[in-house]
């Protein structure tokens, strides 16, 4: 039987975003409301990790708990702000700028360094909650 993540996978790269995250979900509107409108090298769609087939996307609940993933049509799996640069550079125009910025090696772990930071503390930015705050490691 063909999921839906597998007919998706095939066609588009797949945004893993925490769905429960008041923070990440605003994020991710964002992204489709203003990345889109520059889109020109395709599609991409957005999925909560709590709805998408995890499995059949290749990432394990654990790492989508923790990070934004970029799911690739061919199975390569790109985590925090290596997903947003990937976003970025999907998206086109001044916004693919910007992604390939993120993409230089000075500025990669700078930016992994600030994606963690936000990642840790996306309760407490604006439109956080509670249910933004991240697993505690065992």
């Amino acid at each position: 039987m063909v999921t839906e993540e597998a007919l998706i996978r095939a066609a588009d790269p797949v945004l893993v975003f925490d769905g429960d995250c008041a923070f990440c979900t605003s994020c991710v509107r964002l992204a489709e409301r203003y990345l889109r409108q520059t889109l020109a090298s395709g599609g991409w769609t957005a999925r909560p990790f709590q709805f998408a087939d995890l499995a059949a996307l290749g990432v394990s609940k654990e790492r989508a708990q923790r990070e934004v993933l970029w799911v690739t049509p061919a199975g390569e799996v790109f985590g925090g702000s290596r997903a947003v640069a990937k976003l970025l550079l999907r998206s086109g125009n001044a916004w693919a700028y910007l992604g390939a910025v993120l993409t230089l090696a000075p500025v990669r772990p700078l930016a992994a360094g600030l994606y963690r930071l936000v990642a840790r503390y996306r309760h407490r930015l604006p439109g956080g909650t509670a249910a933004c705050a991240l697993p505690r490691r065992a």
